[in-house]
């Protein structure tokens, strides 16, 4: 079990680098943010994510509310690259930062499809719950997913989270409609035993 730790806020105002064999991971706002227009527009990334970016004016627009939410200081988001490939593979970030209760959320992620299934996301969560717990000090990081998007839900299940519950009509997507969302969670005390258990293959 970790013994307490002061929460570090500072480290969220500089630029943040977590690299593993796999994966490196930016600030969104580096250069090769221009690099997503190559993966980007594609309907089934967004399927489950409560919006559509189908043009250079979404595009534009999901840049803007991105950074627009680290300035705002409600979430510090990440370009995801495939180190294997030097190929920028997605997005992901801490998100819904809560100071008061010492937890975050991992989400907003996402990848292009010639980089789903092989590996990268585990090794990504794995660099943000290390920062998030060992660095920062967070008491809870959670994960959220679309009740419909079991890809999703698998995907945080191998990532040793436990499965707390539906939380049903959680937003409404971009066409109107209700949205359920199925929510995991990981906590301090649980990240020694699962780095063991489930994240060996980066010790």
């Amino acid at each position: 079990m970790m013994s307490h730790q002061k929460l570090n806020k500072e480290l969220l105002d500089a630029p943040i680098k977590l690299e593993n064999n796999q994966a490196l991971l930016v600030p969104f706002e580096d250069i090769r943010n221009k690099e997503l227009k190559q993966i980007i527009f594609n309907d089934d990334i967004w399927k489950y994510m409560g919006l559509y970016i189908r043009n250079e004016k979404d595009f534009k627009a999901y840049k803007k509310s991105t950074i627009k939410s680290k300035e705002d200081g409600i979430s510090y988001p990440f370009i995801i690259i495939d180190k294997m490939k030097d190929a920028v593979a997605g997005c992901t970030r801490f998100g819904n930062i809560d100071w008061t209760s010492e937890k975050c959320e991992i989400g907003w992620t996402w990848y292009g499809t010639h980089f789903q299934g092989t590996g990268l996301n585990k090794a990504c969560k794995y660099e943000l719950l290390k920062y998030g717990f060992e660095a920062i000090g967070f008491r809870r990081i959670q994960f959220s997913a679309d009740l419909e998007n079991i890809r999703s839900q698998k995907a945080i299940e191998k990532l040793g989270a436990k499965k707390e519950g539906i939380f049903r009509n959680n937003y409404i997507d971009s066409n109107g409609k209700s949205k359920h969302d199925v929510y995991y969670s990981i906590i301090r005390e649980d990240w020694e035993e699962l780095k063991i258990s489930y994240f060996k293959e980066f010790k």
